[in-house]
């Protein structure tokens, strides 16, 4: 049934809704019989004069209803009704393109929240957990984050500490109440996509510097601020998206610079506490000069919403407060008590070790499937940053690989200004098992394969 071709002339709303709606219709018809091969999505959309994002979402509508299997080279069939395919063993997730960190096998994570938060509520005042917080946090809390910013080496007086609803949030109120329209910000030609938008928003000019594997070079960070750099703006480990980490010296340079030129340093540490031996922080090399970010969306769960901002002053910290109480009023207060419990018992550096251990092993895996592509990664993230040949299309490597579930994203959503070369973020954490995760990356490794002889076959 290569030649099916659904009739959309009786359907309404999105095209991708009308298309998976006919297919339905035509499994329960008969029309399309259990083992037949449906058309190529690129050729569908082509027939139908559509763009291929829009088949390939109404071919994963059906496929998540277990009516069809199978997606990239191979191509999709119909299973027809009461079947379940290998993709439905597992819940699907909407892929955001975000970077989430992976889900440790047979983790702790959901037991700890429930018995959290039960204890909380427990409590005498316990309610006092669910109602308006003060700005900035509860004192509680913000004592909390202090004392394992603290443990870190970070100067970091409870008074200089805020609790913020995710990095995001923080980085927002930083923007906003520290740098002026038309300022300039150092960054890396390719940077974390939220810091992009803010700029943007804020009329920031992104000055992006010369990188190489340990990150932003000192020499052209310093180039920047003699031509009037106000900030850098810097995720030390495992930069999202290069996965490049600092070493000692660099950071050492890097704080140097910004206290000889006066230069605001945004520290964006997302993953620094996955690292089971950490480095030292910017804020410990230049404390009067930088915002220190540490959240735990990147290194427990996203849906916790919490991240500790730690102002290079106390007058500054307060300054922001005010700041963040009108852009988000406060924390989901229940997870940032939650956090702070886990902070004071010992839960917290277990369920980072856990997802510590997982990304150990999922990189591994990577590693055994791609060990003959080029690509970066740090032995304890969950992302990897791989290299396109020139012939390379992006965008067919990302609609081939997102119906199977891996998250790729292409080099230009992070980029600053115009790139040179192509690459790929590949997030190896999320939802999918281990199981998954390596049947995903062989279908990877395919595809760089096949553009890898087309480019040699060019004569």
């Amino acid at each position: 049934m290569q030649d099916w071709f659904p009739d959309l002339t009786t359907e309404t709303g999105p095209k991708y809704v009308a298309i998976a709606n006919v297919m339905i219709r035509d499994i329960d018809r008969g029309v399309l019989r259990p083992g037949d091969r449906l058309p190529p999505q690129r050729v569908l959309a082509e027939r139908l004069g559509i763009d291929l994002t829009t088949v390939t979402k109404a071919y994963n509508e059906v496929r998540h209803q277990g009516l069809i299997e199978g997606g990239g080279r191979r191509g999709s069939f119909v299973n027809g009704r009461g079947t379940n395919p290998v993709e439905q063993e597992e819940d699907p997730r909407l892929d955001t393109g975000m970077n989430l960190p992976p889900e440790p096998t047979a983790g702790s994570f959901a037991a700890r929240y429930r018995a959290g938060v039960a204890e909380l509520l427990g409590r005498s005042g316990g309610l006092a957990a669910m109602q308006y917080q003060p700005s900035g946090g509860a004192p509680a809390d913000r004592a909390a984050a202090a004392a394992a910013l603290r443990a870190r080496g970070i100067d970091a007086p409870d008074e200089m500490v805020l609790i913020t609803s995710g990095g995001q949030n923080a980085l927002h109120a930083i923007v906003s109440a520290t740098l002026d329209p038309r300022d300039k910000v150092c960054t890396a030609p390719h940077v974390y996509p939220g810091f992009i938008a803010l700029a943007r928003r804020y009329d920031l000019e992104l000055q992006p510097v010369a990188v190489d594997a340990e990150g932003l070079l000192p020499e052209a960070v310093e180039a920047a601020a003699r031509a009037g750099a106000d900030a850098v703006y810097v995720v030390p480990n495992n930069d999202n998206p290069t996965t490049a980490t600092m070493g000692c010296e660099r950071r050492i340079a890097i704080a140097a610079i910004a206290e000889a030129y006066g230069m605001t340093i945004i520290e964006d540490d997302a993953y620094g506490q996955l690292a089971a031996d950490p480095l030292p922080s910017l804020a410990t090399l230049a404390p009067n000069r930088t915002w220190h970010i540490a959240s735990t969306s990147k290194i427990i769960s996203p849906g916790l919403r919490v991240a500790w901002l730690r102002a290079p002053s106390i007058r500054q910290a307060w300054r922001l407060a005010s700041d963040l109480h009108e852009t988000a009023i406060m924390a989901p207060p229940l997870n940032a008590a939650l956090t702070s419990l886990w902070l004071r018992d010992g839960s917290f550096d277990e369920l980072v070790a856990e997802v510590r251990a997982e990304a150990v092993a999922r990189q591994r895996l990577a590693a055994s499937i791609l060990g003959d592509v080029p690509y970066a990664a740090q032995p304890e993230g969950y992302h990897l940053w791989v290299p396109l040949l020139a012939s390379a299309s992006s965008a067919d490597i990302v609609n081939a690989l997102r119906p199977a579930g891996l998250s790729v994203v292409p080099s230009d959503a992070f980029a600053v200004g115009v790139q040179t070369a192509s690459a790929l973020r590949v997030s190896i954490g999320g939802g999918l098992s281990r199981d998954r995760l390596s049947r995903t990356l062989r279908l990877l490794d395919a595809l760089l394969d096949q553009d890898s002889r087309r480019k040699a076959s060019i004569v």
